[in-house]
């Protein structure tokens, strides 16, 4: 049973800066992809970056494409988002999400590819 836990949420400034971290726990997060998504008021959650088992390959929704970046380190079981040019629109919860990935090379980029789900963060962008 895979655990995960965000960290790293909070209020900051249009044009600001966040990292957001996802630490893993009871699995064999090597053999795991993870992802990011992010559901705002009133709105469907929807994925904002994800990286397949070897971090070799990542996919972004277009709206943080060149500010956003996803990346993993498996020495520390942890998965983070660096969030950069924030915008008022990325204010949302954001989850972490993972699940093993024994084939292929990209990574599951809808809600019913991932298994396991942390409790999210709250991230708030003001204008």
């Amino acid at each position: 049973q895979v655990q995960l836990a965000e960290s790293g949420g909070g209020l900051v400034q249009a044009g600001g800066s966040l990292r957001l971290s996802c630490a893993a726990s009871g699995g064999a997060f090597g053999r795991y992809a993870y992802a990011w998504f992010r559901q705002a008021p009133g709105k469907e959650r929807e994925i904002v970056a994800a990286v397949n088992w070897s971090g070799g390959a990542v996919h972004y929704t277009d709206s943080v494409k060149g500010r956003f970046t996803i990346s993993r380190d498996n020495a520390k079981n942890t998965v983070y988002l660096q969030m950069n040019s924030l915008k008022a629109e990325d204010t949302a919860v954001y989850y972490c999400a993972a699940n093993p990935q024994y084939f292929g090379i990209s990574p599951p980029v809808t809600e019913t590819g991932y298994a396991y789900w942390g409790q999210g963060t709250q991230v708030t962008v003001s204008s």
